[in-house]
């Protein structure tokens, strides 16, 4: 498929989606957001992928939605796109939590790595809050956006943010909109920071390391068991765990586990 928003490359088993509007700081419009959407789609069911990577082209990651869309918006141009309107998509029951514009990333069976190279702001912030892993190069800078904007927390980052930092980290974010750097972000655990030097190759090597020596198929039930579980009982995710550790021992990639450690050499996995 040919894309004009995002770039898209295969290497190692590591799928790299790149934000691919570098004059404008990888702003989001409705194109990329149906690009990216298809991207991580196409990943999801390529078994020559196992785990995908985000970034940004040029020197930013995502400045949020683009503003001339949303300047048209408020004009009430019939015709112009809204970067910011709702998204959401078909379930019931707990699928029902995974159907929303970027909560499907959640349902994913591969680890999606957010390799934040620059700048990060609003709906892009949002995008990167349900990515498995948030790394962000030294010294760039984030912010929620909204309520500098007159707007609120949007794209379920109001449910996100205090699950992975705290209800207090959380309001300060979001309430007051204000810069952050790399180095506190990481200290409150929403990142974890890397040099700015090499920054994307390094989260490659991250992702491909963890998708190379553990199972691909541990990765994805895993994964699930972690999301599912905010919506969970104890008792509810304590008898599914029961149930998958059964079908676990039944998997190519448990006999894998067991040979590869008894003859001591590197894992040949399949995911199956």
């Amino acid at each position: 498929m040919a894309y004009q928003d995002i770039a898209v490359a295969v290497a190692d088993t590591v799928c790299t989606i790149t934000l691919n509007r570098p004059d404008k700081l990888n702003a989001w419009t409705p194109r990329m957001e149906s690009e990216f959407r298809s991207a991580v789609q196409n990943a999801s069911q390529d078994n020559g992928v196992r785990a995908i990577v985000v970034t940004g082209a040029g020197r930013g990651f995502c400045a949020g939605a683009d503003m001339s869309i949303l300047e048209a918006g408020v004009a009430g141009d019939p015709s112009a796109d809204d970067a910011s309107a709702p998204v959401y998509g078909e379930g019931e029951g707990i699928d029902a939590n995974y159907a929303h514009r970027f909560s499907y990333l959640l349902r994913v069976p591969k680890p999606i790595f957010a390799a934040i190279n620059g700048p990060i702001a609003g709906i892009g912030l949002c995008m990167a809050l349900f990515c498995d892993f948030r790394y962000m190069a030294q010294g760039q800078k984030l912010t929620t956006a909204f309520a500098r904007r007159g707007l609120i927390a949007e794209h379920g980052a109001s449910w996100m943010l205090p699950r992975l930092v705290g209800p207090t980290q959380a309001l300060d974010l979001l309430l007051t909109a204000r810069p952050v750097l790399t180095e506190e972000a990481a200290a409150m655990g929403l990142v974890k920071a890397l040099p700015q030097e090499g920054f994307l190759g390094a989260v490659q090597v991250l992702a491909r390391e963890m998708v190379h020596t553990s199972s691909p198929r541990s990765i994805g039930v895993i994964k699930r068991q972690v999301w599912d579980s905010l919506f969970q009982s104890l008792d509810e995710a304590w008898r599914q765990a029961d149930r998958d550790m059964v079908a676990s021992f039944g998997c190519e990639d448990f006999r894998e586990g067991v040979a590869h450690y008894l003859e001591k050499r590197a894992p040949a996995f399949t995911g199956r």
